[in-house]
């Protein structure tokens, strides 16, 4: 395994973060479900009290902490978790899909979310997928190595 490859520890802080960010969310209420762009059909729902805004955010934050310890497993900093190739390539591929988002601009016209939401978080999303492909490729030889 690849002992602290740099471009995986740092894919992994930043799906970290945004799963901090999501929690924070949940934490900080509607207020914080529009200045961080989750649309107002999300804070609206917020404010009348119903669970699945939270519930869906918290789904996501899981998500993206999962995705980090992948990065973090990858890189060496945490033991190896099963099918470690197959999850950085699903996790790089999915970020780069979502951050090409912003080549087309039709998909940054979206009435729920506002374009600034989707034109930041595209780039954003699309930085970290970088980390996460560079990272792989760097780890190829080793992440695919699977131990029965």
């Amino acid at each position: 395994m690849s002992l602290h490859n740099p471009w995986l520890v740092a894919g992994g802080c930043a799906s970290l973060a945004a799963s901090a960010v999501h929690l924070a969310c949940i934490a900080g209420g509607p207020d914080w479900y529009r200045a961080l762009g989750a649309g107002e059909r999300m804070a609206q729902a917020a404010e009348r009290g119903s669970a699945m805004p939270a519930l869906v955010t918290a789904a996501i934050a899981a998500v993206l902490a999962l995705w980090a310890a992948y990065a973090f497993s990858g890189a060496g900093l945490i033991g190896r978790l099963p099918l470690l190739r197959v999850g950085l390539i699903a996790i790089t591929a999915i970020y780069l899909l979502r951050g090409l988002v912003l080549f087309y601009p039709p998909l940054l016209r979206r009435s729920d979310l506002s374009a600034n939401f989707l034109l930041w978080s595209s780039v954003i999303v699309l930085a970290i997928g970088l980390l996460y492909a560079i990272g792989t490729w760097q780890a190829w030889g080793t992440v695919g190595r699977e131990t029965i």
